[in-house]
């Protein structure tokens, strides 16, 4: 006698697929910052400006924020 009985496949706990959804997400965005901050890309001349004039970026980071508070 044979038992050919085998169990289902027991589908990923609804934890699980949030926590591969979320570790693909992440993936994805260090993907995109390692790409913008290569040589003469985007985030890589806006480190150098800041290493410039730490304080001159810290007062328009203050004065965007306001901008864009006052949009909403």
């Amino acid at each position: 006698m044979t038992d050919d009985f085998t169990a289902p496949e027991t589908p990923d706990s609804a934890v699980s697929q949030v926590a591969e959804t979320f570790e693909a997400a992440s993936r994805q965005v260090n993907d995109a910052i390692d790409r913008a901050r290569r040589p003469g890309m985007p985030l890589d001349i806006l480190a150098a400006r800041v290493r410039e004039a730490p304080l001159a970026a810290v007062a328009i980071a203050f004065l965007l924020g306001i901008v864009v508070a006052r949009r909403r």
